[in-house]
């Protein structure tokens, strides 16, 4: 018996001996990958078509070399002051009182963050909330109090409501009918993540929300960690669609979290869906109803996406140019 006790005891011994090697072994490789360069960046990825022209302006950032932080701010600023964007900042679609509201969220490498909530006649709410962020103890302004920080911070006041706008929005006032979308018909939001060459994480996420909304509605683009969430020790997430389903799980903060738990940008994204898709057919609602789409990137510069149903694609810039990616979907 003393001996078969020795004998197992050596045994377990070498197993464990054998596994811990195999884990440092595994752990010397990830290292290696890592530090021979094989991390892919700089790298800026956004939401919608409009991403490509968003990551055109990130790009100059990133690739001289500049901080994330920058280059998301300067990339969703296109998509913002264009006035026959739809559905961002100048030129986006009011709500059912005729009012352009916007909301934005900005965070940085040290979770540093900053946000607006029904900003009217601001052009530029993501600078608005970088400055929340750099220039006063809050988090997060909204309304009139949001407007006033802007003015007094030498933001200037416009009206944000262009014809075209003011066009639909009257057309709609005929059958006051609210059926939010939020797909190709409606993009809703620009989500940006970035990786810079110093290997930092920043984003951004701006929006003029749901067409028709009831005036003073807020999605989940300015709420950290539903619209947008960045850990600089693992990765970034920003999402687009239905708000009310992202807060719901809070999504962003969800996919990033799953990447810590070593699952892939593509998977957690999946994983993210697939809680909203099981909520959704819990509370007996109609999947075809909702749309939301998750893009996420991690510290080695790989990313990924998915959504509920087809029609959302997002934007993706590295050394090797900037392309358009149709996201993957639950919904077939």
């Amino acid at each position: 018996m003393a001996n078969r006790r020795k004998f197992l005891k050596t045994t377990a011994l070498a197993t464990a001996g054998v596994a811990f090697q195999s884990f440092i072994s595994k752990s010397e490789e990830v290292v290696v990958e890592i530090n021979s360069g094989k991390v892919n960046k700089p790298i800026v990825l956004s939401t919608w078509r409009f991403g490509i022209e968003a990551n055109e302006a990130a790009w100059i950032v990133l690739k001289n070399k500049g901080r994330a932080l920058d280059a998301v701010e300067a990339g969703v600023k296109i998509p913002e002051g264009d006035p026959t964007e739809r559905s961002v900042g100048y030129g986006g679609r009011p709500d059912r009182d005729g009012r352009v509201t916007l909301d934005a969220c900005i965070m940085d490498e040290l979770s540093n963050i900053g946000s607006v909530a029904c900003l009217e006649h601001i052009k530029h709410p993501i600078s608005v909330a970088r400055a929340v962020m750099e220039k006063t103890p809050h988090v997060m302004l909204a309304g009139e109090g949001a407007l006033q920080f802007a003015l007094q911070q030498g933001f200037k006041k416009e009206n944000l409501l262009v014809e075209e706008s003011e066009k639909e929005w009257k057309e709609w006032l005929k059958t006051n009918e609210y059926n939010p979308k939020a797909n190709i018909e409606n993009h809703d939001t620009i989500g940006m993540i970035a990786l810079d060459a110093n290997g930092d994480l920043s984003g951004a996420c701006t929006t003029s929300g749901m067409a028709f909304k009831m005036n003073g509605r807020v999605g989940d683009s300015p709420i950290i960690g539903a619209g947008l969430y960045v850990d600089n020790e693992i990765g970034a997430a920003t999402a687009t669609g239905h708000g009310e389903e992202v807060i719901r799980i809070s999504g962003c903060h969800l996919v990033v979290e799953l990447m810590r738990q070593g699952k892939s940008p593509q998977k957690a994204c999946e994983e993210a869906v697939m809680r909203i898709v099981k909520l959704t057919q819990k509370r007996g609602k109609n999947l075809k109803d909702i749309q939301v789409g998750f893009i996420a990137l991690n510290k080695k510069g790989e990313y990924g996406s998915y959504c509920v149903q087809g029609g959302f694609n997002y934007a993706v810039h590295d050394a090797k140019g900037n392309k358009l990616i149709d996201a993957n979907y639950f919904l077939k």
